[in-house]
C-alpha cells in the first residue's frame, strides 16, 4: 500500500510540472490551461479513493492459523494467505492440527525395525544383531537409511585365543583354528551365549636323545620346535637334530647319531718339533718349539683337540734370528760389515769435535734377535752450566758451546741495583763472571678491617701472609680472608668483609614438627619432632646457631609405623601418607595389569603393590624425506598400541641471507610405526631436520634444500602511453626472496602476430642488440633494493645493471612487459606481466584524426541546435 502511495504522487508531480510548462508556452490560452488543471486533481482523487478502499477490505488470514499450522502464500495464482498444518500433523489448518502416527503406516522404518512415535514425528531404531546404514541410535528412512547385519567378527578378539569368527545374519559363531581343540563345548559355538573356549596343544616334555643336550628352550605348545645337540666329547655324524610338536600333541622324534671324537696324530710345522703325550681325545694338548737360531713369527704355539674332530689351527711360524740394522749414536760412525747374524759385531767412534764418554763401544747380535746396548755415548766440548747468583733467575737455553750467552734478572721481590747481568762462554772454557747485585722489597704494615683481628708475624717481605679473622659472633661474609705482599711492594686486598651471624630460618625435615622462636642469632635453638604416624630411635632433636652460619646438623630420622616406602622396579612414588603409596610407571614404561596402591596394614606390614612395569621401545630409522616437506621412519618398535612422543627440530639458513633464521621446534605424538610428520618449510631454504624419540633419546638427522616458488607479479594497471620517455608505475610487497630476485623491463616491438615465452632467456643490453623479433631488456631491477612503490621512466638513457635504457624507436608500437626473475643455486622461476603499450606515429595520427572527426561533429551539433531553437521559437510565437 506505501508502494502505491508513492507512485501515485510521483505521477501527480510529474502531471503538475506537465501543466507548468503549458503555462510556460502559452500564457494566453486560458481554455487549456484550465482543463489540464481539472484532468490533473481527477486523477489524485481517483487514485487515493481507491487506496483507501483497499486498506479497509484487508482481511488477517495469518492471525487465524492454528498453534501447529503455518502460514504460507497460496499456489494457486489467485493471491492472498493460507494455514498449512505443520509436518506430522493433520486437520484443517486453522481449527485443529492433530499429531499423525506414521508408525500405523505398515513397515515405514523397514526391515530389522522398530517404530516410535513422537508429537509430531517419529524415529526408528534397529533390532539386536542389527545397526543403523547412518551409524546413528536413531532414524528417519527418509535419507535412505535402513538397518543391516552387524558384523560381530570385526570386533578384535571376540573368540578368545586361538578362535575363529564367522558372521551370519543377525549373529556369529566360532571355531578353533589348527593347533588348538575346543574346551567345555563343541565346534561351533557363541561365546557370549556358551561356556566353549580354544585351548592350544600341548605336547609335554621333549623325549631324550643319547649322547645329546636339549639346545632351545622347551616350549611344548602346538608348533614349537626343539634343538638338539651333541655332549661333549661327541661329534654330529648324520640325522635330523630338531623335534617339532604336532596338532595331534605328539613331539616328531629327532634322529641326530652322536660319535666320540678322535682327532688323530697332529700336524708338523718347518723348523720345528712338538711336545705330544699321543692321545688324540677331546682337549689333548700338543705344544710346538722352534729349533736353535729360529723364533716364532706367529702369535701361538699351543694346539688342541677339539669337539669338532680337528686339532685346532694356530699362527705358528719358525724364522731364522736377524738383528737387522745397528741403532746409530748421535755423533758417532758405524764401523760394521754388513752380517746381522747371531755373533756379528758392530764397532762405535765418535765424530770430530766431540769425545767419548763410558765404556764399551762394541755392539753384539744376540739369541733374542737385538744388538747388544753399548755404554758409551759422544759429548761435544762445552763449558759447563753457567754459576747462579743471590736473590736472582737466569735467562739461558742450555747452550754451553762457545759464545753461548746467559741474562741475570732479579728475582721477584727483589730489584737490581748495581752490575752487569750478562755472562758469555768464553774460548777456555769457562763463563765470564756477572757483577749484578739483587736487593729484597718491603711492603710495610698490611691493613686492618672493623670487627677482625690479623694474624700477622710481623714481617714484610715479599710473599708474606697475613690471615685475618671475624670476632666472636661475626662470620665472613666474603670469598677470601688473607692479604699477601706482592711483587709491587703493596699488601693484596682480600674480599673480606666481617657480618653477624645469621643463620636464618632452621632447615626442614621430613616427616617433623618445627619449635622455634624465631630467633637465628649465634647460640639459637630449633627444637624437631616426628609427626602423627611417624616415629625415630634417635633422641638427637635439637639444633644450634654455630658460627659458621649455619644450623648445626639434626640426626633425626621419622619412619612410618611400616617402614620404609616400598619401591617398585622401573615406577615411582605419585602419592604418599603414612599408611597409603600409590605407585605409577616411569617414562618410558607402561602397565596393564596390577594394582597400583601399597597399604600399611594392622600388623605394620606393607602390603606391596602388584604393579609390574614393561618397557617401551622406540627408535628412529631410516629417516626419510618426500614431497620437500613431509618426514617418515621406521620405529623398529614391538609394542602393543603404545604412543611415543616425538621432538622434530629444524633449522634454516640461506647463503644468500645471513641474516635469516628459521628455527623452529615441533612435538607430536604417534603409535605408527612408520609415523610421518609434515611441516611448514620455508621456500629456498637449506634445512637441518633432527626427530627424537622422547623415551629412549633415540636421534636421526636429514638435510633437505626447498625449492623457489613461481614469483608474484607486483600490483601494475595496464596503459597506452606516449613513447617518448613514459612513466610507468607499480606497487608491491617485499618479501624474504628478495635478495635473489630482480625485475627485467623487456621491450617488444608491435610487428605482425606476437609470440612471447616468459621463460626464454634474454641476454640482449640494447635495442641494437635485439633477439630475432627485436625484443630486448631495457633494464634490470633487483629486489633488495626496492621500496614499496617503483615509478620508473622508459628511455631515459641509463645503466640498470648491465641494461642500457635506451629510447624507443619514433614512429613504432611497443608493448612493455615487466617480468619477475628469482635465482637459486639451479633453480630459475619467473612470472610476466603485459606492463603497458608504448605508441609511437600511430598515436600521432590517432589523435589528429580524433581532433579532425570531433571539429566536424561539434558543427554538426551547433547547426542541428539552431535549426532546433528556430522551430521552437516560431512554434511560441504564431
Amino acid at each position: 500500500m506505501s508502494e502505491g502511495l508513492a507512485t501515485g504522487r510521483e505521477e501527480g508531480e510529474e502531471d503538475e510540472a506537465e501543466v507548468v510548462s503549458v503555462r510556460m508556452r502559452d500564457e494566453g490560452n486560458t481554455a487549456v490551461m484550465n482543463s489540464a488543471v481539472s484532468i490533473t486533481v481527477f486523477i489524485l482523487l481517483t487514485t487515493a479513493i481507491a487506496i483507501m478502499t483497499g486498506v479497509g477490505a484487508e482481511v488477517d488470514v495469518c492471525a487465524s492459523c492454528h498453534a501447529n499450522a503455518t502460514c504460507e502464500d497460496k499456489t494457486d495464482g489467485t493471491g492472498g494467505k493460507v494455514c498449512n498444518c505443520m509436518y506430522g500433523f493433520v486437520g484443517n489448518g486453522r481449527t485443529h492440527c492433530q499429531d499423525k502416527d506414521e508408525c500405523q503406516l505398515g513397515r515405514i522404518c523397514g526391515d530389522h525395525s522398530t517404530c516410535h512415535n513422537t508429537h509430531g514425528s517419529y524415529y526408528c531404531t534397529c533390532v539386536s544383531g542389527y545397526t543403523p546404514t547412518n551409524h546413528k541410535a536413531v532414524f528417519i528412512p527418509n535419507d535412505g537409511t535402513y538397518c543391516h547385519d552387524v558384523d560381530e567378527c570385526e570386533v578384535e578378539n571376540i573368540c578368545g585365543e586361538g578362535g575363529v569368527c564367522m558372521n551370519k545374519e543377525g549373529d556369529f559363531s566360532c571355531t578353533c583354528q589348527i593347533g588348538y581343540t575346543v574346551q567345555k563345548g563343541f565346534e561351533p559355538f557363541q561365546p557370549l551365549r556358551d561356556k566353549a573356549y580354544c585351548e592350544m596343544v600341548d605336547c609335554g616334555a621333549p623325549p631324550v636323545v643319547q649322547h645329546a643336550v636339549q639346545l632351545s628352550p622347551s616350549n611344548t605348545h602346538y608348533g614349537s620346535t626343539v634343538q638338539f645337540g651333541c655332549a661333549d666329547g661327541f661329534v654330529w655324524r648324520n640325522g635330523v637334530n630338531t623335534t617339532v610338536c604336532g596338532p595331534d600333541g605328539r613331539w616328531s622324534g629327532p634322529s641326530l647319531h652322536c660319535e666320540a671324537v678322535n682327532c688323530s696324530e697332529p700336524r708338523l710345522f718347518p723348523h720345528s718339533h712338538h711336545l705330544w703325550s699321543g692321545s688324540s681325545q677331546l682337549g689333548s694338548v700338543v705344544h710346538y718349539v722352534c729349533h736353535v737360531g729360529f723364533y716364532n713369527a706367529g702369535t701361538q704355539s699351543t694346539s688342541v683337540c677339539s669337539a669338532l674332530g680337528r686339532w685346532s689351527a694356530i699362527d705358528f711360524r719358525c724364522r731364522e734370528i736377524q738383528c737387522g740394522i745397528p741403532l746409530p749414536l748421535p755423533h758417532s760412525v758405524v764401523l760394521w760389515d754388513g752380517h746381522s747374524k747371531i755373533g756379528s759385531r758392530v764397532l762405535y767412534a765418535c765424530e770430530t769435535g766431540y769425545h767419548s764418554v763410558g765404556e764399551g763401544d762394541i755392539s753384539v747380535c744376540n739369541s733374542s734377535g737385538h744388538w747388544t746396548k753399548t755404554h758409551v755415548t759422544c759429548e761435544e766440548i762445552q763449558c759447563g752450566e753457567p754459576s747462579m747468583l743471590p736473590h736472582s733467575g737466569r735467562i739461558w737455553n742450555g747452550n754451553v758451546r762457545f759464545n753461548s750467552t746467559v741474562i741475570y734478572y732479579c728475582m721477584e721481590g727483589y730489584y737490581p741495583a748495581v752490575g752487569k747481568n750478562k755472562s758469555v762462554c768464553s774460548e777456555n772454557g769457562s763463563w765470564t763472571k756477572p757483577t749484578l747485585l739483587c736487593r729484597e722489597i718491603e711492603c710495610g704494615v698490611p691493613p686492618s678491617f672493623p670487627h677482625a683481628v690479623m694474624l700477622w708475624t710481623g714481617l714484610s717481605k715479599i710473599g708474606t701472609e697475613v690471615r685475618h679473622k671475624c670476632d666472636d659472633g661475626f662470620y665472613n661474609a666474603g670469598t677470601e680472608d688473607m692479604s699477601v705482599c706482592n711483587s709491587r711492594g703493596m699488601w693484596s686486598l682480600p674480599r673480606f668483609a666481617c657480618q653477624e651471624v645469621d643463620c636464618g630460618t632452621p632447615p626442614p625435615l621430613a616427616h617433623t614438627l618445627l619449635s622455634w622462636d624465631g630467633s637465628s642469632t649465634l647460640g639459637s635453638v630449633a627444637r624437631y619432632e616426628c609427626e602423627a604416624g611417624y616415629h625415630s630411635r634417635s633422641t638427637q632433636c635439637v639444633s644450634v646457631c654455630s658460627s659458621d652460619n649455619q644450623w648445626s646438623t639434626v640426626h633425626l630420622h621419622c619412619q612410618a609405623y611400616c617402614g620404609p616406602t616400598p619401591l617398585l622396579a622401573h615406577s615411582q612414588v605419585l602419592w604418599e601418607n603414612s599408611t597409603v603409596v600409590v605407585h605409577r610407571c616411569i617414562k618410558g614404561y607402561y602397565s596393564r595389569t596390577g594394582s597400583d596402591m601399597s597399604v600399611c596394614d594392622t600388623t605394620g606390614r606393607w602390603q606391596v603393590a602388584t604393579l609390574r612395569c614393561r618397557e617401551v621401545r622406540f627408535g628412529v630409522r631410516g629417516l626419510a624425506m618426500f614431497n620437500q616437506r613431509c618426514l617418515q621412519w621406521n620405529t623398529e618398535a614391538e609394542h602393543s598400541g603404545a604412543r611415543e612422543q616425538y621432538r622434530v627440530s629444524f633449522i634454516g639458513e640461506r647463503l644468500f641471507d645471513h641474516s635469516f633464521s628459521d628455527s623452529q621446534r615441533k612435538l607430536f605424538s604417534s603409535a605408527a610405526l612408520h609415523p610421518v610428520v609434515c611441516l611448514n618449510l620455508q621456500p629456498a631454504t637449506n634445512y637441518t631436520i633432527t626427530v627424537t624419540a622422547q623415551s629412549t633419546g633415540d636421534t636421526a638427522t636429514v638435510t633437505a634444500n626447498t625449492s623457489i616458488p613461481v614469483p608474484s607479479t607486483p600490483e601494475v594497471r595496464y596503459s597506452e602511453v606516449d613513447a617518448h620517455l613514459p612513466m610507468l608505475r607499480l606497487r608491491r610487497a617485499p618479501s624474504t626472496l628478495d635478495p635473489i630476485c630482480a625485475y627485467q623491463v623487456i621491450v617488444l616491438p608491435v610487428e605482425g602476430m606476437l609470440v612471447f615465452d616468459c621463460g626464454l632467456s634474454l641476454l640482449t643490453r640494447s635495442s641494437e642488440q635485439g633477439g630475432c623479433r627485436g625484443e630486448y631488456v631495457a633494464a634490470q631491477l633487483e629486489l633488495r633494493g626496492l621500496g614499496t612503490d617503483v615509478n620508473f621512466t622508459l628511455g631515459n638513457r641509463q645503466l640498470y645493471g648491465q641494461f642500457y635504457n635506451a629510447p624507443l624507436e619514433s614512429g613504432k608500437d611497443y608493448y612493455i612487459i615487466l617480468r619477475t626473475v628469482c635465482h637459486w643455486k639451479q633453480m630459475r622461476k619467473q612470472s610476466c606481466v603485459i606492463w603497458a603499450k608504448a605508441l609511437g606515429a600511430s598515436y600521432a595520427s590517432e589523435m589528429s584524426a580524433l581532433v579532425t572527426f570531433g571539429s566536424i561533429g561539434v558543427v554538426g551539433v551547433l547547426c542541428i541546435m539552431g535549426y532546433c531553437c528556430s522551430w521552437f521559437w516560431k512554434a511560441l510565437i504564431p
